[in-house]
């Protein structure tokens, strides 16, 4: 379990302008931290091979909007299923089945969103070649 710094003074509500930097602010803290995730790291390069997959057969650009939704959506679950796991080794350090299971949840949920990523990605990629015959 990663050392979880706690906060020395608890921050002041922003509003306005101050808010959106704020708030962009903490994105950009969860975007490292979940950079930080292995997996999260194999994702971005599988994702770099649809993308070049995509290139190699022609994808229009449809497909890459598609894809980048979908590379978004499995980001976000990622995100939530790290966030997850963080909060279950802080609240139950020691195995029980109800840590078990919110981690196993939020692991199937990005497993989910793998296989669709999967699945559109051999799509498009086997019909544009298809197509070429």
């Amino acid at each position: 379990m990663k050392n979880l710094k706690m906060p020395t003074a608890v921050p002041q509500r922003q509003h306005g302008f101050s808010h959106v930097v704020a708030a962009t602010r903490y994105s950009a803290g969860g975007a490292g931290r979940l950079f930080g995730e292995t997996a999260f790291r194999h994702e971005c390069v599988l994702f770099t091979a649809i993308l070049v997959g995509f290139g190699l057969t022609g994808a229009g650009i449809g497909n890459y909007l598609v894809a980048a939704s979908l590379f978004f959506m499995l980001a976000a679950a990622e995100a939530l299923n790290t966030a997850i796991e963080i909060i279950v080794d802080q609240i139950s350090p020691h195995w029980s089945s109800a840590a078990r299971d919110a981690k196993d949840l939020g692991s199937f949920a990005v497993l989910c969103l793998l296989a669709a990523n999967g699945v559109y990605a051999a799509y498009v990629i086997v019909d544009l070649l298809w197509m070429e015959m």
